[in-house]
């Protein structure tokens, strides 16, 4: 698959990383509490990252159950527990295994990969007959009503590069459907947005995302710096009031 944009052995990706947990867990964690998940299930998540939602799944499904967390690159996994297998590999080559997982879970892995479709039908066969699927990820359409123009103009330049660099921030929207053309049921989708201000969570991850990647956008030519440091100085405002990104939570039952 092509490379990943904020490689992990990027300085700052490991307090990046730590932060999107500490943002997006508890919604992942309360959707997967809605399935039954618990003692003795076998679970599992592509996308691991840090491992925070794999080590929480192996509390959920201990003693006696498993789970198995997939990631291109474990060098940031910081944690570590009995029942939990990190395995590095990649979803685009075909089902983790096949029909073996009570559930399938991936989170901000779906916009990163060229085959988004070829990805979900691995994920999906990797789950048994009655098993849970549940597909978090982003979609941007929030930027497109942010304040002030020059935010917009910001955002704007900022989906130009992404699509060139093949990232899908659109992708949230399109899950559903795609699930349903695989013949799963039960289909349900929630999307949440975060309304945050300057030196919030949320504003410090962007301005460590965009910090991180500052060099590669300004030589694009899709932003100058003065547009990169005129966000960055929003961030820092507690005045300024945004929203970003509506995560989309997808969920489905599979049938064969």
């Amino acid at each position: 698959m092509a490379d990943y944009i904020l490689d992990h052995h990027q300085a700052g990706e490991r307090e990046r990383l730590a932060l999107m947990s500490r943002l997006l867990d508890p919604m992942h964690r309360r959707h997967i509490e809605c399935f039954g998940i618990g003692h003795g299930a076998r679970a599992l998540e592509v996308g691991c990252g840090n491992g925070s939602i794999a080590a929480w799944l192996g509390g959920l499904t201990a003693p006696d159950g498993q789970v198995v967390a997939l990631d291109l690159d474990l060098s940031l996994v910081d944690v570590r527990a009995p029942n939990v297998e990190f395995r590095q590999g990649d979803i685009l080559t075909g089902p983790v295994e096949h029909e073996a997982f009570d559930l399938v879970t991936a989170r901000a892995v779906l916009h990163h990969l060229p085959n988004a479709p070829e990805a979900i039908a691995n994920l999906v066969a990797s789950a048994r007959p009655g098993g849970a699927i549940l597909l978090i990820e982003p979609d941007f359409l929030p930027v497109s009503v942010a304040e002030p123009p020059e935010i917009r103009e910001f955002w704007a330049a900022w989906l130009s590069w992404s699509r060139g660099q093949g990232i899908d921030y659109t992708i949230g929207r399109q899950v559903p459907e795609r699930l349903a053309a695989l013949g799963l049921e039960q289909i349900g989708a929630t999307a949440e947005t975060a309304l945050y201000n300057g030196g919030s969570p949320w504003a410090q991850y962007w301005q460590q995302t965009i910090v991180e990647l500052r060099g590669r956008l300004i030589e694009s030519g899709e932003l100058d710096k003065q547009s990169v440091d005129t966000f960055l100085a929003y961030c820092e405002d507690p005045s300024w009031w945004t929203q970003t990104i509506a995560f989309t939570a997808v969920h489905a039952r599979v049938t064969r």
